[in-house]
């Protein structure tokens, strides 16, 4: 509801499936509940409905849950968020909206931020919204979703996944991952962060869930690569070499990389590259150094270089990038 100074909340609707986890339910509500503006005014509303008129939900567990707001909710949502359920059937076996969530979907206007934690993306993906496009799920059911769905282009090895007006996420946990990730997106990083701190969570987690997948365990003897990352994010504003990474370590390079790999989910370089992006925009938004000095301080040396990777990364320029939540910031 729009205030008379203008100002109104992000509204958050959460679609509340039969045989959905609790857990999951619960991360959108966390998330989205806790930012607020320099005012004291939340960012976000969020609200809860089902498929049905205001009655109970099944969930996994040995409980039920009350939901107070029926499918024309849908219809007020600037982001739908679809959690995960284990109670999917047609849509889960044979990729099938039934009718009833066939109707509720019809409730979502055209434009609204649409995004599924673990296989809730099999909601999107029945519904004809992923075709052609990349999307995530949990790594046990990637396969099958990609055979269900031979149009959508599945990644089985990253946290979540944005493609600007659909986001998809992998299972459980990574849905907090989701939600503080379009919590950045909206509001910056000062503001991510601190719903991060408050909820004793990681801002940022390095790798995807191809690091969670079982493997042999490694010996805990072993020298890990922690002293040479926390070495390498006190200079991100120098030249960093592999070798040097390595040589905290006192590894060779091919160990260290492989050991790299194998704790972060991703290669060195690009752990590297990504904590600059992080620098990056953090200084974009909180200070007033221009491109260069930003540049320079994240480690990137010249303008040329962070354009590049900012635009890789994010979809915008450093000054686009500024210019967007300094905007925010006057709100």
């Amino acid at each position: 509801m729009e205030s008379a100074t203008g100002f109104r909340p992000h509204r958050v609707v959460v679609l509340a499936l039969d045989g959905l986890l609790p857990f999951e339910l619960g991360i959108p509500h966390r998330i989205f509940g806790r930012p607020k503006d320099a005012a004291g005014r939340p960012l976000y509303e969020v609200v809860t409905c089902s498929v049905r008129p205001p009655g109970p939900v099944g969930t996994d567990a040995d409980f039920a849950i009350h939901v107070p707001h029926g499918p024309e909710a849908l219809a007020t949502a600037d982001t739908v968020i679809v959690p995960a359920s284990y109670e999917l059937g047609p849509l889960f076996e044979e990729g099938v909206l039934t009718g009833e969530l066939a109707a509720a979907l019809a409730h979502v206007r055209p434009g609204t931020r649409l995004a599924s934690i673990c296989t809730g993306v099999y909601v999107l993906a029945a519904a004809g919204l992923l075709d052609g496009r990349p999307a995530t799920t949990h790594w046990a059911d990637a396969e099958h979703f990609q055979r269900l769905f031979p149009r959508i282009e599945v990644d089985a090895d990253v946290l979540f996944i944005d493609d600007g007006d659909i986001l998809t996420s992998a299972g459980v946990a990574a849905g907090i991952d989701l939600c503080l990730h379009m919590v950045r997106r909206d509001h910056g990083t000062a503001v991510a962060n601190d719903v991060a701190r408050r909820t004793v969570v990681p801002p940022h987690r390095d790798g995807g869930q191809a690091q969670y997948i079982e493997r042999p365990v490694p010996d805990p003897q072993q020298a890990t690569t922690t002293g040479a990352r926390a070495w390498a994010l006190g200079r991100l504003h120098e030249p960093i070499q592999l070798r040097d990474m390595a040589a905290q370590e006192s590894m060779s390079v091919r160990t260290f990389t492989r050991r790299f790999r194998e704790e972060v989910g991703v290669s060195p370089g690009q752990w590297l590259t990504r904590q600059r992006v992080e620098r990056a925009r953090h200084l974009l938004e909180s200070t007033g150094l221009t491109v260069d000095q930003v540049a320079r301080d994240a480690g990137f040396g010249t303008a040329q270089s962070m354009r590049q990777h900012l635009q890789a990364a994010l979809g915008v320029t450093p000054t686009a990038y500024r210019r967007t939540f300094r905007a925010a910031a006057g709100r």
